[in-house]
């Protein structure tokens, strides 16, 4: 069989390092915030955040991240990934520096979005930059490694940060991120080849504009429904508003010839059903870790380090198993995998219905460990997947489609199930806040973290407040649980019916699992150097519409 030279730069590993440390920041800034719920929240030590408010903390980033992804990913395969990674852990580590110094909740949402800004920049280069250093054949085990990075920021994130809230004031979980930042930039002007799309497109203004208005609309409206009801007529026009700008620019990005996200894109089962899987997933872990820190630090009374160290089990599990996916995908094929850890999730977020204050912990655990498992087998795959029905030159889009959904899927996740979580909490603490002044029931009513602040008020009256809220709060959990559980569910369903299965034994002239099209050598005469006719085709060879199935054709190791 002929020798197949390797495509992928020469300094290929080192630069995945400086990708995965640049993830490192952005999914870590997010895991350190969810254990520091509790101090932000809390009047005195914290800024006195409301339930929404600390709803918005994790959304204002979130939605700009998502909003601009798109943009961000042209611009970046346009004008240089490199020069846009670097600019985007500028921009990250900035805002981390003006969360950390925030005077109230509306400084901190304002400066999470600035942040949200960085991290927009940063995700889609990181992906993009390891499409074009690696051969498509490395390519699975490199984004393995890339998704097991998000376990590692998984674990590292709550443990660091309890242990800075332990020692330090509220902002040291936002400061921390300026020396990885700093530390980033460095290795990435040092290590990481520029490269960009050598027929890039035009900006879509009017379909960024349109995302961004839609979804913050539509969040919007979710998030005050759930913190005051869905009784008020301003609830559903934010609501439906959304939801029309949303639809109004799908009708735009089918109808312009340089769409911000090519809908036509969905049409290719190997694109559409790993990104919407993506999404669901995310939907439902999202919600949950959401709901799940404050049951921990309130109900069950554990500091903000231990609650870190019980998250370890979800990150660990993904750190060691992603890397391994890529190998069980080419034993079983992706539809197995990712309907296992779909399984796996499912039985995980149902699990959480049977919670409350008395679980023992290692039950707590086991069910974070489970949850971490099933996401190991469909972060990397579903990945690998959106990336391999692209060329590399388009890899920016695709990474960014790819993490908009994600985001997006996660910010929906938190204000959707964070408000299914406060109406349940609302209806069924209200019997023990009716005697209560107005202000103070309010706050009471808003959130569990509102009635344990206000309780040291109430004398005696206080134990009876707090042991109503913590059944009211666990009852909210599991309907949370089994709604999340409930969307894992979908998701499984649509694997089954529409994900690839196991790929074909490779054969002359067809696709291996890594993409990569084997033509035998062509015998040739005297005068025809030798290696001549030996090909590679990288792509995936998907149909679908004409960037999806473009490949870049290699002889020899080097373009044609």
């Amino acid at each position: 069989m002929a020798a197949y030279a390797n495509t992928g730069h020469p300094r290929r590993w080192p630069i995945l390092g400086v990708t995965v440390v640049s993830l490192l920041l952005v999914v870590m800034d997010t895991t350190i915030l969810n254990v520091a719920l509790r101090t932000l929240a809390d009047p005195v030590h914290g800024l006195g955040a409301s339930q929404a408010e600390l709803e918005w903390a994790i959304n204002s980033y979130t939605l700009v991240f998502a909003g601009l992804l798109f943009s961000l990913g042209v611009l970046g395969d346009r004008y240089g990934r490199r020069r846009f990674l670097l600019a985007g852990l500028a921009v990250f580590g900035l805002g981390s520096l003006l969360s950390a110094y925030a005077r109230d909740p509306v400084h901190l949402v304002l400066a999470r979005a600035v942040m949200g800004l960085g991290g927009a920049a940063i995700m889609p280069a990181t992906l993009s930059v390891i499409a074009s250093v690696f051969d498509p054949r490395e390519r699975p085990r490199a984004i393995g490694y890339w998704s097991a990075s998000v376990g590692l920021a998984v674990a590292v994130g709550p443990v660091l940060g309890g242990v800075l809230l332990t020692h330090f004031w509220w902002g040291s979980v936002f400061l921390v991120n300026v020396p990885v930042a700093l530390a980033g930039m460095v290795a990435g002007a040092l290590l990481v080849p520029e490269s960009r799309d050598p027929r890039p497109g035009r900006i879509d203004l009017p379909g960024v504009a349109l995302s961004v208005v839609g979804l913050v609309t539509l969040t919007w409206g979710v998030i005050d429904g759930g913190e005051h009801g869905f009784d008020r007529p301003v609830v559903w026009v934010a609501v439906l508003t959304g939801l029309a700008v949303l639809a109004v620019f799908g009708w735009h990005e089918r109808r312009t010839d340089h769409p911000a996200l090519d809908v036509r894109l969905f049409r290719v089962p190997r694109f559409a059903v790993p990104v919407a899987l993506v999404g669901l997933v995310f939907f439902a872990g999202a919600g949950v870790m959401f709901v799940s820190a404050f049951h921990l630090q309130l109900v069950r009374g554990h500091s903000p380090l231990h609650t870190g160290l019980l998250f370890l089990p979800l990150a660990l599990a993904q750190l060691v198993l992603a890397p391994r996916s890529a190998t069980l995908v080419r034993r079983y094929g992706t539809r197995v995998v990712c309907g296992g850890g779909l399984g796996l999730v499912g039985i995980a977020l149902a699990g959480w219905a049977l919670v409350d204050a008395a679980t023992p912990t290692w039950v707590i655990a086991v069910l974070l460990g489970v949850q971490g498992a099933g996401m190991a087998h469909i972060t990397a795959p579903a990945t690998e997947s959106v990336l391999a029905a692209l060329p590399r030159e388009k890899a920016g889009v695709g990474s960014a489609v790819s993490n908009t959904v994600r985001q997006v899927g996660a910010a929906l996740g938190v204000s959707v199930l964070g408000a299914v979580l406060a109406a349940v909490y609302r209806a069924r603490v209200a019997p023990a806040t009716t005697a209560l002044p107005d202000g103070v029931r309010e706050t009471a009513e808003g959130s569990l973290a509102g009635a344990y602040g206000v309780a040291p008020r109430l004398g005696t009256d206080a134990v009876a407040l707090l042991a109503t809220a913590d059944r009211a709060f666990v009852a909210a959990l599991h309907v949370v649980a089994l709604l999340a559980a409930a969307v894992a569910g979908l998701g499984l369903l649509a694997v089954l019916r529409w994900m690839p299965g196991r790929p074909a034994a490779p054969g002359p002239g067809h696709p291996d699992p890594a993409g990569t099209v084997r033509v035998e050598p062509v015998m040739t005469g005297p005068a025809e150097p030798a290696g001549a006719g030996r090909a590679a085709v990288t792509g995936s060879g998907a149909t679908g519409p004409a960037e999806a199935a473009r490949a870049t054709v290699t002889e020899n190791g080097e373009p044609v």
